[in-house]
């Protein structure tokens, strides 16, 4: 009789334990699932970091860029009436070991890092970009201000495309600067589920028409469900990895631009409004529209389908490609 009393009593223990077991790994896995990026929809270890977005040139002489491909979203932009342009990265999950080379504000992205509740980092900027932020219509770090410390200028680099910087620097100084340090970002929606491919979608090959060697391409490979950049006709690598740049979701952005000034080299592009879009990911292509609210700096930019729902991203880095008239 004892015997069966403590085989009773050692089952009992180990379906207790095998409950306790399961509902702690039930709690982590949905912690685990709640644990992802509001921009990139990937697991993310520091979930609560407020982005920062930074400012990066594309200048054949400064490829390849620092830390670009651990960047959650990419912004690039046309800023001068040839068609030179310019990278805006955002960064809240990664922590690359070097970022730049690091330039210069452009009053167009703005906005865009504001819709992203962002620190925004650079180094001088345009005259209007600068009056903005000396106003402070957004908490940003300056490397004009803070050169020699918060940002560094490399040796071997040649002059302007030397300033580099980190995470940790940045987010070190944003901290003296009493900044909120916390992300408000409400993020993108995602779907884990492949979209459905049809005759008609698929695209595994496209072009972003900016004028040499600024010439953009990405390239879908199914294996990876990612798209592989290619720019100048070259693939586009990183430098602190030597890997090649990769999107699980490029959207490009259709808008108008114009001339600030007669005879001026910065152009103004238009990035509030609505406007066509074209969202790759999965291996297709999607018709979208862009919306920013113009009544308020802080909207976020978002992309809806055909039937105005929000368009849920594959989970990944995303890069947006702003084209616009010039």
């Amino acid at each position: 009789m004892k015997q069966r009393l403590l085989l009773i009593c050692g089952a009992a223990a180990i379906i207790v334990l095998a409950i306790f077991a399961w509902r702690r790994n039930h709690t982590i896995g949905i912690e685990n699932e709640s644990r992802k990026s509001v921009i990139s929809g990937l697991p993310c270890e520091t979930l609560d970091r407020r982005p920062i977005a930074v400012m990066l040139p594309s200048d054949p002489e400064t490829r390849p860029l620092s830390g670009i491909s651990q960047a959650d979203l990419v912004i690039e932009m046309p800023v001068t009436p040839n068609g030179v342009t310019r990278f805006m990265a955002v960064y809240q999950c990664q922590t690359p070991t070097e970022i730049g080379s690091i330039r210069s504000a452009r009053e167009d992205f703005i906005p865009l890092a504001a819709g992203f509740q962002a620190i925004y980092a650079h180094w001088g900027g345009e005259h209007g970009a600068l009056a903005q932020l000396d106003n402070h219509v957004l908490d940003n770090v300056n490397a004009l201000t803070y050169e020699g410390s918060t940002f560094y200028r490399k040796a071997g680099v040649k002059p302007p495309h030397n300033g580099f910087s980190t995470i940790k620097l940045i987010l070190d100084r944003a901290k003296d600067l009493k900044y909120d340090l916390k992300k408000n970002f409400s993020g993108y929606l995602h779907e884990d589920k492949p979209a459905e491919r049809n005759i008609s979608n698929i695209v595994t090959l496209f072009s972003i028409d900016y004028p040499a060697p600024y010439n953009v391409s990405w390239k879908y490979n199914q294996q990876t469900n990612v798209y592989s950049r290619t720019r100048g006709g070259v693939s586009e690598t990183d430098k602190n990895t030597g890997t090649q740049i990769t999107a699980s979701v490029v959207a490009v952005m259709h808008t108008t631009s114009h001339v600030l000034r007669e005879g001026d080299q910065y152009i103004v592009v238009t990035v509030t409004g609505q406007g066509r879009a074209q969202i790759y990911q999965d291996g297709i292509s999607i018709d979208a529209t862009w919306k920013k609210d113009p009544a308020r700096r802080d909207s976020p930019l978002k992309f809806y389908d055909a039937n105005d729902n929000e368009i849920k991203f594959a989970p990944g880095q995303i890069w947006i490609e702003v084209q616009t008239n010039l």
